[in-house]
């Protein structure tokens, strides 16, 4: 089906598990991806592929390298395998999301699909592989097609893409999606990959696409919209759904599991795990616990940045800590230090002690 008409006159159809850019002119184009990335003006289409065999199913690999694979799936969906540069993904191409901006002769328009529910991930996290072989997709992939209806040198290609991973990365923060292999908050995926088409046929020629810019203004406005809605659309990472204590606390090890570990722990335990859950996560979307957790989260980010010491950190956590015992009418935990452990800790049993306070039971928080 057509999806979409860009500026540029180039039409984008969702067929066959796939999204396509055909040009219908002049594109340079600048690609991330493995399979005939790099810059070129000689590209006839673009393209983002779901690699899934259906639903919650592995990625399928129809050759021993990914290249061919992509090449295999150029020829199914009817491209010149060598005329074209294409993306995979285990993202739905039906929840892909599509924004669009313009300001005088120039629009710009984004088209986006994304998850980053399974391997969201920090720059600088610790890596999988160091083998310098091609890897398939991975679950959790953010790829963006960003379309630029402007002329411009192959240098200010490179600084959009620059300006797009930003506007990306914005969008996560946004969100506070936290690294599933660090406690910081996640950047991106390990498997992201951005394509960036400009029209060589237009008569407008642009060099900027900085922040300055108004090029690089309407590129972080359209990307960050795109990303958060593609985002939502696939896996629901939105506000409503972050708007949740163990999902901000989640990059620290914090989760129902630990913390009913933790109930478990003290007398007396005769509660079944459903109805501690009936209580629990209900509570951890309550505004006034999830505010001042964000606080004391925030706190504890800008200790391990290096902004805080420790002693501008322990009081006000404490004092956090002391306002939510006394909004909920249970015993303050003492907090034993300023790191991740001991901080989450005592939030972990405050948290239970509310828990046994509204299960009707003994507090439970002892210091």
């Amino acid at each position: 089906m057509k999806l979409y008409e860009l500026s540029t006159g180039d039409p984008v159809y969702r067929y066959d598990k796939s999204i396509v850019v055909f040009f219908k002119g002049r594109r340079k184009v600048l690609s991330t991806s493995v399979y005939n990335g790099g810059y070129h003006e000689d590209y006839t289409a673009v393209y983002n592929h779901d690699a899934k065999t259906a639903p919650g199913m592995p990625c399928e690999m129809l050759a021993d390298t990914y290249t061919e694979h992509m090449r295999l799936i150029s020829r199914r969906i009817g491209l010149d395998p060598d005329k074209v540069t294409g993306m995979g993904t285990a993202a739905d191409m039906e929840n892909a999301a599509i924004e669009t901006l313009s300001f005088k002769e120039l629009t710009v328009t984004a088209i986006v699909t994304g998850g980053i529910e399974t391997n969201g991930g920090r720059a600088g996290d610790p890596a999988d592989y160091y083998e310098p072989r091609e890897k398939p997709g991975r679950p959790g992939t953010i790829n963006i097609i960003l379309v630029l209806d402007t002329d411009m040198p192959p240098g200010t290609l490179a600084r959009a893409l620059v300006t797009c991973t930003e506007a990306k990365t914005a969008a996560i923060q946004e969100l506070m999606a936290g690294s599933h292999y660090s406690t910081g908050l996640a950047t991106g995926s390990g498997t992201d990959q951005t394509m960036i088409v400009a029209n060589a046929d237009s008569p407008l020629y642009l060099e900027g696409a900085g922040k300055h810019s108004k090029m690089g203004e309407l590129i972080g406005r359209v990307v960050l919209k795109a990303v958060k809605r593609a985002l939502s659309k696939q896996s629901d990472l939105n506000p409503a759904r972050q708007h949740d204590a163990f999902r901000r606390l989640q990059r620290f090890g914090v989760t129902p599991m630990r913390v009913w570990q933790l109930f478990q722990e003290e007398p007396p335990a005769a509660v079944l795990k459903p109805d501690f859950l009936e209580v629990a996560e209900p509570l951890a979307r309550e505004s006034a616990l999830l505010t001042e957790t964000s606080l004391y989260i925030h706190l504890l980010d800008q200790f391990l940045w290096g902004l805080l010491t420790r002693e501008d950190v322990l009081g006000p956590a404490e004092r956090i800590l002391l306002s939510l015992a006394e909004r909920y009418g249970v015993t303050a935990p003492a907090l034993a230090d300023v790191c991740p452990e001991a901080m989450t800790d005592a939030w972990c049993r405050l948290f239970t002690g509310i828990v046994r306070k509204r299960l009707d039971l003994s507090e439970g928080t002892a210091e």
